[in-house]
């Protein structure tokens, strides 16, 4: 049998192939970055050809490397899954499913005990990790994920559509500085998710207002503290109409109501399209669909 590369050096390949990012996959890995170059540079030269092209502060894939990515990466899949079925005993099924927080607490939770009912064999362990959709297979077996679009290469189903709302704390509409037109919004703090950085764009062309710049604008990377920071005035938070609506909070109130915008994110389930081959998978898929989640 042909001497292999060690599993680790062929694992931290795939993480930055997926990634794109040795930093990115470093931190999924646990591991400093110059040790995960040293993996990748091991497998180069257990290989004898570079797979990456190195720019600066860079990696770039090239033709040798994808070709190996293609052929790697299901074989990694398949060991992933091995393991897991023989930790499982052939007794639970077990679903890895990466969630954005305020999706899970506001839409996913409150159904999960139906999903316990109709499937009691099926457990989830639950991450609510960045880069989700660049771990599937590795560490995941799906995602709930709010994206513009989905690679085609993945298996996807959209979960909703949804309108931009401008959220904020009640003293907005009814105080003495009510947010009465879209240009107020220039003396205020605009609250922006980071998966979400496009919303408020095109919030401000649909009000033909392309140039509008807010006193400031202030990142998140947690739709639940987005809208505690709206309630407590620290700023309009650009969100959408479900994270409104489930919220359900007597502190917040849609500003500008008549200004309809359509979103140019949705949520997605998405996986592999072999993992669909896994029950698992398939259960949960066909569940969250009927749902209407």
């Amino acid at each position: 049998m042909r001497r292999l590369p060690p599993l680790t050096a062929l694992e931290a390949f795939v993480q930055v192939a997926r990634l794109g990012s040795v930093k990115a996959a470093a931190e999924e890995l646990a591991l400093s970055t110059p040790a995960l170059s040293r993996r990748v540079q091991a497998l180069e030269r257990f290989i004898g050809r570079p797979l990456f092209d190195r720019k600066h502060q860079a990696l770039e894939i090239n033709a040798e490397g994808q070709r190996l990515l293609e052929e790697l990466a299901p074989a990694l899949d398949a060991m992933s899954q091995a393991l897991e079925n023989i930790q499982n005993g052939g007794n639970q099924l077990r679903l890895r499913l990466a969630v954005m927080p305020l999706f899970a607490t506001q839409r996913l939770f409150p159904h999960l005990g139906r999903l316990r009912q109709m499937h009691p064999q099926l457990h989830l362990d639950i991450e609510t990790t960045p880069h989700a959709v660049a771990r599937l297979g590795e560490g995941l077996d799906a995602a709930i994920v709010l994206a513009k679009d989905i690679d085609p290469a993945l298996y996807a189903h959209e979960l909703d559509r949804d309108e931009v709302y401008l959220i904020g704390a009640k003293a907005l509409a009814e105080g003495p500085h009510v947010l009465a037109n879209p240009a107020d919004l220039a003396g205020q703090t605009v609250l922006l998710h980071r998966d979400m950085a496009l919303a408020f764009e095109a919030w401000k062309e649909a009000v033909n207002l392309p140039d509008l710049q807010p006193a400031a604008i202030d990142s998140y990377d947690s739709g639940q503290l987005m809208l505690e920071a709206a309630a407590q005035g620290l700023g309009v938070a650009v969100m959408h109409s479900s994270h409104f609506r489930e919220a359900a909070d007597p502190r917040l109130v849609r500003l500008l109501p008549t200004t309809s915008v359509e979103s140019p994110y949705r949520y997605f389930f998405v996986c592999r399209p072999r993992a669909l081959q896994t029950r698992a998978v398939h259960l949960f898929r066909d569940w969250l669909i009927a749902a209407d989640i």
